[in-house]
């Protein structure tokens, strides 16, 4: 899978602080050797902002890095700067939806609990088309159409030669919720079934009958990028959403996820059950 912006720019956040701590010496005392501030090394380190590539070089012969991590750490410096395909947009997105587009576009794996609706990218067009209008009352048409545009092409990860692997678990509610009435649910089940075609797709289902369960409070995705320490959790909130990287936060969820995995369904059960719920009045 080729490596994106905010890899680049998390990775090269990482490298950094480990080849400094690996050196000793405080954010105040690396700065000084190169003429950057403590507050900017340290948006450095932390992931923000853009970075200048000279400086990135600077820090790395003051860390005795190898040639080879230096010239590496300038690349990624370098390769940050590139922005992704929603960026020429004509009409804004919400800044959190800005985040997952850059996220989404670099993972290797997401897992997804949905508790209220199908996840974002497995649901059919007339599906996503009601979640926005239910959710975003005082939206006008053309911004829901907006929002499910991005959300239509966000889909094309699905169909890229290497695409990610996507494992979501779905709480029975959501299958049966009627967004967007009768028949616009049924395609979105048949659509569902579908993709549990794909050998990158898998789909259980939790069912009613597992009672309470180990995220009772929400939908969340997992986002796994190509090292630990770029994973990173997405939890809807009104609104919005909430992003989370704390190794502390990533466990968590790490967790609560293999516990929902482990109470739902298997593979075919829930294929099973998804294809005779489409199959009701």
């Amino acid at each position: 899978m080729a490596v994106g912006p905010t890899t680049r720019r998390r990775q090269l956040g990482a490298d950094l602080r480990r080849l400094r701590e690996l050196k000793g010496l405080t954010l105040e005392e690396a700065g000084a050797r190169v003429g950057i501030s403590k507050a900017t090394l340290s948006r450095y380190e932390t992931k923000e902002g853009t970075v200048k590539w000279p400086a990135v070089d600077a820090l790395c012969r003051e860390y005795d890095a190898t040639d080879e991590e230096r010239l590496a750490l300038v690349e990624l410096a370098k390769g940050a700067k590139i922005q992704g395909w929603w960026r020429s947009l004509a009409d804004p997105i919400p800044e959190s939806m800005n985040l997952m587009l850059t996220l989404e576009d670099e993972v290797v794996r997401e897992d997804h609990y949905a508790c209220m609706y199908i996840p974002g990218l497995l649901q059919t067009r007339a599906y996503a088309e009601a979640v926005h209008r239910a959710s975003e009352v005082r939206c006008e048409e053309r911004e829901v159409q907006h929002m499910v545009d991005i959300r239509m092409k966000r889909q094309e990860l699905l169909d890229r030669q290497e695409p990610p692997r996507i494992w979501a678990v779905i709480d029975e509610a959501a299958l049966r919720r009627q967004v967007g009435g009768s028949e616009v649910m049924r395609k979105q089940l048949r659509h569902l079934l579908a993709l549990t075609q794909r050998p990158h797709i898998n789909v259980q289902v939790l069912p009613f009958a597992r009672g309470a369960h180990a995220a009772a409070v929400g939908s969340f995705a997992f986002l796994r990028g190509q090292a630990p320490e770029l994973d990173v959790v997405y939890v809807d909130l009104l609104g919005g959403g909430l992003f989370m990287e704390k190794p502390e936060e990533l466990e968590r969820y790490r967790l609560a996820f293999e516990y929902l995995s482990a109470q739902g369904l298997d593979f075919e059960s829930s294929s099973d059950l998804i294809d005779r719920i489409s199959k009701e009045p």
